[in-house]
């Protein structure tokens, strides 16, 4: 089964969740940090991109929050605070990483401003749509930075963000087989049609807007796109079923 698949939820319980990523929070509370001191070395390209994803991580997430509240379970919102603290977490560690490398953070990216303006543009459930375009990406792309950056410090960052981008793709997809339970199958089918629209613009722009550290990494934008394209099969009807 692939990680994507592991654990996808079909109910509207929630609870299993909040305790995941508690859990994490103690573990890695215990486990520490990994060792800044060792310093990095980045090449420039993987540089703009670390930046450009670290950009990415580090919004306060109050619009999702507030759309988590509105939707009416507890369980969920406390879950959606603990994925954002993680999320969070990840810019916190990649903007250790590039002080690591003697690198600064940047303040903002275009790429970020049109996921933010997306997102809230409509309810929650077209909010974790777009959110998940950004997760499927980051999966692919932080397996890429962790196989092929030839740098331990960044190796061992990209292994941890990777591990919780593995859980939130499941999180999400059980909150979105809720909301979409009640709703048609034609209505179902036109999600998907305008899902996988998005899904091919995005993994192009990111193709792009990164290649060269792709490059750096052995991966080519072509073998990224075709990455991302068979990961969001898998997800897609795990969130969204037509049956």
């Amino acid at each position: 089964m692939s990680t994507v698949q592991a654990g996808v939820g079909h109910s509207s319980d929630f609870t299993r969740w909040t305790s995941e990523f508690e859990a994490k929070v103690t573990a890695r509370a215990a486990a520490g940090d990994p060792d800044w001191s060792r310093g990095a070395r980045l090449e420039p390209a993987v540089v703009r991109s670390v930046q450009r994803f670290q950009v990415g991580e580090s919004g306060d997430g109050a619009n999702l929050i507030g759309k988590a509240d509105r939707a009416g379970d507890p369980e969920y919102s406390a879950a959606v605070r603990l994925f954002i603290a993680e999320e969070r977490n990840h810019a916190r560690m990649l903007g250790l990483l590039l002080e690591a490398a003697g690198q600064p953070t940047i303040s903002g990216h275009w790429t970020d401003a049109v996921f933010v303006r997306l997102r809230r543009a409509l309810g929650l459930r077209v909010e974790l749509m777009v959110l998940m375009l950004a997760e499927v990406v980051a999966l692919r792309y932080y397996r890429a930075l962790r196989d092929g950056c030839g740098d331990p410090l960044t190796t061992q960052v990209a292994g941890l963000i990777l591990a919780d981008e593995q859980r939130h793709v499941p999180f999400h997809c059980q909150r979105l087989r809720v909301a979409f339970a009640a709703t048609s199958r034609p209505a179902r089918l036109f999600a998907v049609a305008v899902w996988w629209s998005l899904i091919l613009g995005v993994a192009v722009v990111v193709a792009a807007d990164h290649g060269a550290a792709l490059r750096q990494f052995g991966l080519g934008r072509t073998d990224f796109m075709r990455g991302v394209f068979g990961l969001f099969a898998v997800i897609v009807p795990s969130a969204i079923p037509l049956r």
